[in-house]
């Protein structure tokens, strides 16, 4: 039996062109770093696209609350990573695509 409220589904609007960044000019093998679906989706609404949070979550189906965890939790990853020199690996989640 599980505990606590269920996992709700993120929708995902639009794949990535791409499913890996990796750095050049690094001397050996970079680490990695995984980047979500749903993060990436996040991301790309409120960075890319320039949407409010509000506006974003609804396009996702989930609440503004959860949004915004995505959304920092996603920008931590590609911080990380950049900053390490990691490749950025995008794979994953719990996500419905709709298109």
């Amino acid at each position: 039996m599980t505990r606590g409220r269920p996992y709700k589904i993120k929708t995902v609007r639009k794949e990535p062109p791409i499913s890996q960044f990796s750095p050049r000019g690094r001397i050996g093998r970079p680490g990695n770093a995984e980047l979500a679906y749903e993060e990436f989706e996040a991301i790309r609404l409120a960075d890319h696209t320039g949407l409010d949070q509000k506006r974003a979550a609804a396009f996702m189906g989930i609440s503004q609350q959860t949004f915004s965890r995505i959304l920092r939790s996603g920008r931590k990853t590609v911080a990380g990573a950049l900053i390490n020199g990691d490749t950025i690996r995008i794979k994953g989640g719990r996500y419905k695509l709709e298109k």
